[in-house]
């Protein structure tokens, strides 16, 4: 016979899992570990620092040594290597301008039943019509995950002999902000519906690289981008479509690829059995609440997409940058 759990002890374990999760978030917002910088700081020291009474930091901090991004001895807190590395404002891979996009992602998630009850998405992403004011805030509070992917990639692949790049469906131009960072021959296309499109080009402009990156206003599934291009990297784009879209945008990118192209697809990729990976099986969740007919595509899903788009020689692989995401690529025939 079957064993009877005696408690509800997996319930109880997600139950209480998100929350070193929110401490996390918290500490990002309040920027507790920027002034941890030069050493450790007592709660108070650090208070201070921070302008917020005692009382009320202390039982963040130790949510956050328990968290595992802060370590703490005799009263005295300090930042992790990776916690120093990664969140304390002024370094290279300062990452902590995220907390804004994550506090919406898991607010969005919290809609799932009611999305799923009610067949539409309750947090429904529409860049149509959005006003330009909110759409200015959404990019505000998500650049900082697409500077963050974009370093990744720029680190991940190899475009030194790449002269022209188009970021498709780039949003806030992030990827390619980052791409002309690293390359400074580079030449980069942010390709995505005029409202967004426009705001990719104030961003690139306010990072210095309004010479070097250009806005194309195009719905991809309509129409083809403009120029021909080396590369075409798609950064959490083709999890936003219906798999009809998707494969429309594939092929009309395709028609604006030299022969021997690249393309590189950044997203969220699942196993075939749709069990994993972890953060696959997540944003699976929330693309319920955000989208019409976006999804999280299987690998094998992906494969037949760009074939049939007159692509060849696909590669996938898993949780290729740190937020989770996979990279498919391939050539173009």
């Amino acid at each position: 016979m079957p064993t009877i759990p005696a408690s509800p002890t997996t319930v109880m374990q997600n139950f209480y899992a998100v929350f070193p999760s929110f401490a996390m978030v918290a500490a990002m917002q309040l920027d507790v570990f920027t002034p941890l910088k030069s050493g450790p700081m007592t709660g108070e020291q650090l208070a201070s620092a921070l302008g917020v009474r005692q009382e009320k930091l202390e039982p963040l901090l130790y949510a956050l040594v328990v968290a595992g991004v802060l370590e703490e001895e005799a009263g005295n807190f300090a930042n992790t290597e990776e916690s120093a590395r990664f969140l304390v404002q002024g370094e290279p891979e300062y990452i902590g301008g995220m907390g804004g996009f994550f506090s919406m992602l898991w607010s969005t998630a919290l809609q799932t039943a009611e999305s799923i009850r009610t067949g539409e998405p309750h947090a429904k992403h529409d860049f149509h019509t959005l006003t330009d004011e909110e759409l200015l805030v959404y990019f505000r509070n998500q650049i900082h995950s697409s500077l963050s992917g974009g370093r990744e990639i720029a680190a991940k692949v190899d475009l030194s002999a790449c002269r022209s790049v188009l970021d498709a469906g780039g949003g806030s131009g992030g990827v390619s902000i980052a791409l002309c960072e690293k390359y400074p021959d580079l030449k980069a296309t942010v390709a995505d519906l005029p409202k967004v499109a426009k705001l990719a080009g104030r961003f690139a402009a306010e990072a210095g690289f309004g010479d070097r990156i250009t806005a194309d206003p195009v719905d991809l599934t309509q129409e083809p981008p403009t120029g021909q291009f080396d590369v075409a990297v798609l950064r959490a784009l083709i999890q936003t479509l219906s798999i009809d879209d998707a494969r429309r945008v594939l092929k009309n990118i395709a028609q604006s690829m030299t022969p021997g192209g690249r393309i590189y697809i950044f997203g969220n990729v699942l196993h075939s059995s749709r069990l994993g990976p972890p953060s696959s099986i997540a944003f699976s969740l929330v693309f319920l609440n955000v989208y019409d007919s976006g999804a999280a595509y299987t690998e094998a899903q992906y494969r037949d997409m760009l074939e049939s788009a007159g692509f060849a020689g696909v590669a996938v692989a898993y949780d290729v940058l740190g937020d989770g995401m996979g990279m498919v690529s391939a050539t173009k025939a």
